[in-house]
């Protein structure tokens, strides 16, 4: 069993900032990837930031320049500090990690329960 427990949402206004945290524990052999997803209101689940235990980042379009993915990986915990938030970045931010678990080094694709971030005035 992996666990991810988020933290960090809340209300902000536009042009504020939020750093969103996400800890993974459990049976844990290797975390492959960490990053957030991010569903708005009557909008699909989209990508927002990864993470790959290589090195390798990938943010959304619509947030590059304004949102930084960082992990400290002796914690098992990744963050997305969100700078310039504007109202179209109101949804519910969801944690998402590719873990190897142990004993059987099978990947398993684990998710947060979501955190609420609202950019509003």
């Amino acid at each position: 069993q992996v666990q991810l427990v988020e933290s960090g949402g809340g209300l902000v206004q536009p042009g504020g900032s939020l750093r969103l945290s996400c800890a993974a524990s459990g049976s844990i052999f290797r975390i492959n990837a960490m990053g957030w997803y991010r569903q708005a209101p009557g909008k699909e689940r989209e990508l927002v930031a990864t993470r790959r235990s290589i090195g390798t980042i990938n943010y959304l379009d619509a947030v590059k320049g304004r949102f930084t993915i960082s992990g400290d990986n002796a914690k098992n915990t990744v963050y997305l500090q969100m700078n310039s938030l504007k109202p179209e970045d109101t949804a519910v931010y969801y944690c998402n990690a590719d873990v190897s678990v142990r004993v059987s080094y099978r990947s398993v694709e684990v998710w947060g329960q979501g955190t609420l971030v609202t950019v509003s005035a």
